[in-house]
């Protein structure tokens, strides 16, 4: 297993999901060009968080319509892996709060639908996804996607760790004045589970919602090893896998009673 470079796109919302994808191609030239393997987007990257119901179900594509495809390019174009939020069509009722993981030459390397819906505009705009998020495997990782206040959840990242998984990304539109978030909750999960932990934040203003920004990078043993802060920003932290291997062998995750709550997976 080889280190990984991650870059963290913190960013307003744009206009359009035109000028959206225009800003994530520069911003994926700009991420590579720094010697980024893999650019991580906030929640609804490309369509816009706080918009309304009506609009939501209006940008709604499949996992594999014309946004996929676009991004696709993106990555090919400038030779990085994305993982992207976006708003996913569902035949049977509102959209998903989806992302997806693109490698960098355009394959489509995994689809989540965020399952736990935060307050009265996530549940108006949105149907909870019912299967949990499973792990892919890129360049040697075992990885997993979670989205926004899915990471908040703790058997969601426990479920990722018991499958293996060495890094969890989170593209999240987290907002004020929830800011315990990033401080307490995110340095935690990856502690009690040993992984790193990668959390995307919007920032600046949509609609009456002003997102907090402060994207961070977390190691297994919990401490930060990148942040950003309330503005626009492309943050970037490498994974070390060593540390990961020193971490698991030092966390209680080996001692944890299997035969009451399930195996724990190696690796």
């Amino acid at each position: 297993m080889q280190t990984l470079t991650l870059a963290l796109w913190q960013t307003p919302y744009a206009g359009s999901t035109a000028d959206a994808l225009q800003r994530l191609d520069a911003t994926a030239a700009q991420a590579r060009a720094q010697g980024a393997d893999l650019l991580i987007t906030p929640e609804m990257a490309l369509t816009g968080y706080a918009i309304g119901p009506e609009r939501v179900a209006a940008l709604a594509q499949p996992c594999d319509g014309p946004l996929a495809h676009a991004v696709a390019a993106i990555a090919q174009r400038h030779g990085i892996a994305i993982v992207y939020g976006y708003s996913e069509h569902n035949p049977h009722g509102k959209p998903f709060n989806a992302a997806q993981a693109i490698d960098p030459e355009g394959v489509r390397l995994m689809n989540t639908r965020k399952t736990h819906l935060f307050g009265d505009m996530d549940r108006a705009q949105f149907s909870a996804g019912d299967t949990a998020s499973q792990v892919f495997t890129w360049r040697g990782w075992q990885l997993g996607l979670l989205i926004c206040y899915d990471v908040e959840f703790p058997e969601a990242v426990r479920g990722l760790a018991l499958q293996g998984v060495g890094a969890v990304l989170v593209p999240t539109a987290n907002m004020e004045p929830f800011d315990d978030v990033q401080r307490i909750l995110l340095p935690a999960r990856a502690l009690e589970n040993s992984v790193y932990l990668a959390y995307a934040n919007a920032c600046g203003f949509e609609d009456r919602t002003t997102y907090n920004g402060q994207s961070c990078v977390l190691s297994p043993d919990g401490h930060l090893l990148a942040r950003a802060g309330a503005g626009g920003a492309l943050l970037l932290a490498t994974l070390d896998p060593a540390l990961r291997q020193r971490s698991r062998g030092q966390s209680q995750l080996p001692w944890r009673r299997g035969a009451l709550y399930g195996p724990l997976a190696t690796g």
